[in-house]
């Protein structure tokens, strides 16, 4: 992996900010690329109807890779149903999302570069009740359009790539060419790294020692090039352990910030792969649909590929 110095970073951020491509106001950032005509579009990439969940199941139980479980409790249950009326079994859920173990969307507001966030709104404006500026909430009609994956691990000849491995532009440039399919403006980029494969094998460890697949940090200009609308990774895209200075994850801070990117973290990206590789096809309709959440910094998810 490129090692990233401090000026380096600083470099790859300015070099692909987008901050008033859309406006002074604008909270959608690349979200604009998804015109009406390109989800038309991406509509018609649905020929078998193959729907492939790429949302990970609630993570509930303690593990090195999720400090914070998820909360998951019965309110009501049908063992205790007794008598007449009604009966019913009822739950309840809650989440911190953020992190390492949750399939998520990063909303805009989520990280910060020198106190600012997207489009150089001030972090202040995410408050202690919620973000003002840059939420989830630009992204609440769904997010729709064509999706393409890039299968690293199949690229390499490997089942999953090893905790801080970084996957090269080269390497992305090699895995549109050997899948015949290209990356236009718009799309929702997927990255593979095989950590699915790796889990199901040894199960789980720490994403910060020794550390997850990610993206080089060269591949930032490669992505800011194709216009993408979304980037999405069973990872969480950058390549961990961070690095220890001012750029720590710079493909969060360089999409989120410089490029108005929303990001997609902890995919299930197996199934995808197997989809894919058994239909010879490489590109899809994609849906997100994030839960409104008002001044939400992000959302959990559960996105489907439609084949």
């Amino acid at each position: 992996m490129t090692r990233l110095t401090e000026a380096r970073g600083a470099e790859l951020f300015e070099a692909s900010k987008n901050w008033g491509r859309w406006g002074a106001d604008d909270e959608r950032g690349a979200l604009n690329l998804l015109t009406p005509e390109r989800v038309a579009r991406a509509t018609a990439l649905v020929r078998s109807g193959t729907v492939v969940s790429c949302g990970r199941e609630l993570p509930v139980a303690p593990a090195a890779d999720n400090p914070t479980p998820a909360l998951h409790y019965m309110v009501m249950a049908g063992d205790l149903a007794r008598g007449p009326g009604l009966q019913v079994s009822a739950d309840f859920v809650g989440v911190s999302f953020h992190g390492m173990a949750v399939s998520h969307i990063d909303a805009l507001c989520h990280v910060f570069v020198d106190g600012q966030m997207y489009n150089g709104y001030p972090a202040s404006d995410v408050t202690s009740l919620g973000a003002k500026r840059n939420s989830i909430a630009a992204a609440f009609g769904g997010i729709v359009g064509r999706g393409v994956f890039l299968d690293i691990p199949r690229l390499r000849g490997v089942e999953w790539l090893e905790p801080g491995d970084a996957v090269t532009p080269d390497e992305l440039d090699s895995a549109c060419r050997a899948r015949s399919v290209a990356v236009e403006p718009g799309d929702i980029v997927l990255v593979g790294t095989g950590r699915d494969a790796r889990r199901a094998a040894f199960g789980p460890w720490n994403p910060n020692d020794p550390g997850l697949a990610g993206l080089d940090p060269e591949c930032i200009p490669w992505l800011h090039e194709r216009d993408l609308s979304v980037l999405g990774s069973d990872g969480v895209s950058d390549v961990l352990p961070a690095n220890p200075h001012a750029w720590p994850i710079p493909v969060h801070q360089c999409l989120l910030v410089g490029m108005g990117v929303h990001l997609l973290d902890n995919l299930r990206l197996d199934r995808l792969a197997t989809a894919c590789a058994a239909a010879a096809r490489w590109e899809f309709l994609f849906v997100v649909l994030p839960l409104q959440i008002g001044g939400g910094t992000g959302s959990p998810v559960n996105p489907v590929a439609m084949l």
